[in-house]
């Protein structure tokens, strides 16, 4: 049955925005490429000079490709060093909606009445990032909103984008396989997909509510579903300051908003099997009652991954394995992730990169989470050596379910070392996986969680 004219329309300026989305990053993605594999070709290749031209190349483009080579750039030695340092000074500030705008979209999604469903609403964003906008807003009853309203053609834009994910991680494998990308771009793929469906990001919410509702130092933002759809998402609104706001509070200070952040990541996931998979500086803020830090504001809930049960238990096999030097265990918990073909040196070169994460949770004293180490330089002399060794013995195919899960720990440390919060990491740690812990009521405690919210 052929579509009405209007529909026909809109599927062609999907198309035709798609189409001119191909053409741009490839173009960009392309170039920079065809001068990196030429420079190589000819022995004249400049590592330093091939990763700012990409920066540049990207940093023109805004949009989620953006966000897809920040996230590159976070997970340990999907990236040489030089383009890791590169691609994190890419700032996701695609330029705001305009007010006229904001107004076609808000009626897109809520009707052509809907300033009625406000009391107030700001048509100039209280912030811009890469898939979309906030605006503040005042519901009837008097209760302040965050309103998260999507970018239009997003989805076209992510497609296209992801596309180009393939070139770059292509490239890397021709030029330096030490580790085998293909199911790390299916995994980024995948989670970046979800961001865009604001339905599922108002289950996760209320996900997080549900499994933070006993911890008073972490508070999840309430969803509004009345006020909501797949492209416009509305929270409440919790007023806190930025976390580099606290960077030079008294140390106590710093380490309440450490331990709240510590609980906020880890009790989900030894309880649950979830972590929140962007653990940046601007996804938190902190509350204050009279004039003093209390605890954290979980503020964006677009990038969350839900393990299997089992998963949960290689990371204790790992973590007791380590322990107690059982290599049995240790060899065990890699299988869990689902490492495959791993011999001896593999695993010992692996196992690297396992202390340096490990490292804190094993150590029984108050510390920072890296002693010595500054936040940009945050595991970058253990990727060095791990990428060395794997160039020698590997390559490496990393499962995809280790993808976030790695970035995480990454991200997370980053903020520890910006608080320089000094805590016994050590006691955290067994606090929040409990006495006993069963892999089977890692499973029960989720299949209840996912149905009381609806993803199950």
């Amino acid at each position: 049955m052929p579509m009405p004219p209007n529909d026909r329309d809109v599927e062609a300026n999907r198309f035709s925005a798609r189409a001119a989305r191909y053409a741009r990053v490839g173009a960009q993605v392309g170039g920079v490429a065809a001068r990196m594999a030429g420079a190589r070709l000819i022995g004249r290749e400049n590592g330093a000079t091939s990763a700012a031209a990409l920066r540049g190349a990207l940093g023109g483009l805004k949009g989620p490709l953006m966000k897809v080579a920040q996230l590159m750039a976070t997970i340990p030695d999907v990236l040489p060093p030089e383009y890791a340092e590169e691609l994190q000074k890419l700032q996701a500030d695609a330029p705001p909606m305009g007010a006229a705008f904001v107004k076609r979209r808000m009626q897109a999604e809520l009707g052509p009445d809907w300033q009625k469903r406000f009391a107030a609403f700001d048509l100039h964003p209280a912030a811009a990032a890469s898939l979309g906008q906030v605006h503040r807003a005042t519901a009837h009853d008097g209760k302040l909103l965050a309103c998260k309203l999507q970018y239009p053609d997003m989805s076209s834009a992510v497609e296209a984008d992801l596309s180009q994910l393939q070139v770059l991680f292509s490239l890397h494998r021709r030029m330096d396989p030490a580790i085998d990308t293909r199911e790390i771009a299916q995994e980024i793929g995948a989670r970046v997909r979800e961001e865009l469906d604001y339905r599922r990001e108002a289950k996760h919410a209320a996900l997080y509510e549900l499994m933070l509702a006993s911890a008073g130092n972490v508070r999840v933002p309430a969803t509004h579903a009345d006020l909501s759809t797949g492209r416009l998402l509305t929270l409440d609104w919790l007023e806190g300051r930025p976390l580099l706001a606290f960077k030079t509070a008294d140390q106590d200070t710093r380490n309440r908003i450490g331990t709240a952040m510590f609980r906020a990541w880890w009790h989900p996931f030894s309880q649950f099997g979830v972590i929140h998979g962007d653990p940046h500086l601007g996804n938190y803020t902190v509350f204050e009652t009279d004039g003093q830090a209390q605890g954290i504001n979980l503020l964006d809930y677009g990038c969350i991954r839900i393990f299997p049960a089992k998963f949960v238990g290689g990371v204790v096999d790992l973590y007791e394995g380590l322990r107690t030097n059982d290599q049995a265990r240790i060899v065990h918990a890699y299988e869990t992730w689902g490492f495959k073909g791993l011999r001896k040196d593999l695993i010992d070169v692996l196992n690297i990169w396992a202390r340096f994460i490990y490292g804190p949770l094993l150590d029984d004293r108050v510390r920072t989470i890296a002693d010595g180490t500054a936040p940009g330089q945050y595991g970058r002399r253990e990727a060095f050596e791990v990428h060395k060794a794997l160039k020698a013995k590997g390559p490496v195919k990393v499962p995809r379910e280790f993808v976030f899960m790695d970035r995480a720990a990454i991200g997370l440390g980053g903020v520890f070392l910006h608080l320089d919060a000094r805590l016994n990491f050590y006691r955290l740690f067994n606090e929040a996986m409990g006495e006993g812990f069963q892999t089977a009521h890692v499973a029960e405690k989720q299949a209840g969680a996912l149905r009381t919210v609806g993803l199950a």
